[in-house]
C-alpha cells in the first residue's frame, strides 16, 4: 500500500509538472515497441541512436489524466495551507511571556518634576542586557573627570548645553532595570565623565584630562580583559574623543556616542568609526521644552517679513554678539533668542 501511493505521488507531481509546462506527458511514459530483427536492421544504419529504457514496468504506466492534474492542484493547495498553518501554531509564543510589567521602572524622575523615559521599541522589555556603571569612588580619578580638580562642580550646572547629554546619558543608566551592580554579569560597561563640562569651567585643563583618563582606565581589569571594546563613552560636542589627547592609545576600540561624526574629519585621525561608535541627539534645552514662561514669544508666521539664512559657520561668540546687536536696532521686526 505504501509504495502504491507513493507510485501515485510521483505520478500526481508528473502530471503537474507537465500540466505546468504544457507538454504532453503520455510522451513520457510511451515508448514504441520495436522487434528484434528491426534492432538488428537500425543498428548497421549511422543515424542509429539506442534507447535507454528507464525501467521495466515504464513502458505499461498509464498516461496522465484530467483526474491526475487536478490532485496536482489540490495536492499543493492543500500542502500550502497545512504549511501557513503549523508555521502560525509554532511561532506564537506563550502570552504569560509577554506579560511583564516594567511600566514602574521606565522612567527616570529628577527633582525638578522632568523624567526621562527608557524606549520601549525595537527589543523592548525583552532585551536581556546588562549594563555595569562605574561608581565615582570606585576608580581613583573619575571624580575629578565628573566634578573637576577641587570636586565643586556639579551635574546640575553640567546638564546645560550640548553636552548635557554626559549627565542625562548617565543618569538614566543609574536608573535603568538594565543596570547591573555585578561586573561578572555585565555585557556592557559605562564610564562616567564630564570632561566637556569640567573643560569648559575650569575644573581641568588639556593635560590634566588627559593624565586623568590614563590613570583611570589602568584601574579597569575588565576594560583590560576585552581591549576596551566593551566600554562605552559619552563625548558630546565636536571635539569628540579628542577631549582625550591619548584616546587613539587607550579606547580606539571602545564605543563612542557622539552627536557628531564628522567634525574630527580633518585631525590627523578621526575618532569616530562609523563599525562601532553611535551618532546620539544632541542634548535639547530643558527650558525649550518644559510648559512654563518661555525665554522669547515668536512672532507669528503672518507678521514675518524677513528671512534670515546663514551658511557656514563662526567660532566663538564675537559672530553671534553682533547678530545680537543687529536685532536690537529693529526689536518690533525681530526676535533673536540664542543659546551659548
Amino acid at each position: 500500500m505504501t509504495m502504491f501511493l507513493l507510485f501515485q505521488h510521483s505520478r500526481i507531481s508528473i502530471c503537474f509538472l507537465s500540466f505546468l509546462f504544457s507538454f504532453p506527458s503520455s510522451s513520457l511514459a510511451k515508448h514504441p515497441h520495436t522487434s528484434t530483427s528491426q534492432t538488428e536492421n537500425k543498428m548497421g544504419s549511422p543515424n542509429f541512436k539506442p534507447t535507454r529504457i528507464f525501467s521495466p514496468h515504464h513502458h505499461n504506466s498509464p498516461p496522465c489524466t484530467r483526474t491526475h492534474q487536478i490532485g496536482a492542484l489540490l495536492l499543493v493547495a492543500s500542502t500550502f495551507f497545512l504549511v501557513r498553518l503549523f508555521d502560525h501554531l509554532f511561532s506564537t509564543c506563550p502570552p504569560s511571556s509577554l506579560n511583564h510589567d516594567h511600566t514602574s521602572q521606565n522612567f527616570v524622575h529628577f527633582s525638578d518634576g522632568g523624567s526621562l523615559s527608557w524606549p520601549q521599541i525595537g527589543y523592548g522589555s525583552h532585551l536581556s542586557l546588562k549594563i555595569y556603571v562605574y561608581e565615582e569612588d570606585e576608580i581613583d580619578g573619575l571624580k575629578e573627570l565628573l566634578r573637576g580638580r577641587e570636586g565643586k562642580i556639579s551635574a546640575d550646572a553640567c546638564v546645560k548645553g550640548q553636552w548635557g547629554t554626559q549627565v542625562k546619558i548617565h543618569r538614566l543608566l543609574l536608573q535603568s532595570r538594565f543596570r547591573t551592580r555585578k561586573k561578572e554579569e555585565a555585557n556592557l560597561f559605562f564610564v562616567p565623565a564630564y570632561v566637556k563640562c569640567v573643560r569648559m569651567m575650569g575644573g581641568l585643563n588639556d593635560k590634566e584630562i588627559n593624565s586623568t583618563y590614563v590613570k583611570a582606565l589602568s584601574q579597569m581589569p575588565y576594560f583590560r580583559r576585552s581591549g576596551g571594546r566593551d566600554h562605552i563613552f559619552v563625548f558630546p560636542s565636536g571635539a569628540g574623543a579628542h577631549l582625550f589627547r591619548s584616546w587613539a592609545t587607550y579606547i580606539n576600540r571602545s564605543i563612542i556616542l557622539t552627536p557628531e561624526g564628522d567634525r574630527t574629519d580633518k585631525k590627523d585621525t578621526s575618532s569616530f568609526n562609523t563599525w562601532k561608535d553611535i551618532i546620539i541627539p544632541g542634548n535639547v534645552e530643558d527650558g525649550m521644552t518644559k510648559r512654563g514662561a518661555m525665554t522669547a514669544q515668536p512672532i507669528p508666521l503672518s507678521k514675518r517679513k524677513y528671512l534670515a539664512n546663514y551658511l557656514g559657520r563662526a567660532q566663538g561668540k564675537a559672530g553671534r554678539l553682533k547678530l545680537i546687536e543687529l536685532a536690537k536696532q529693529y526689536p518690533d521686526k525681530v526676535c533673536v533668542s540664542f543659546f551659548f
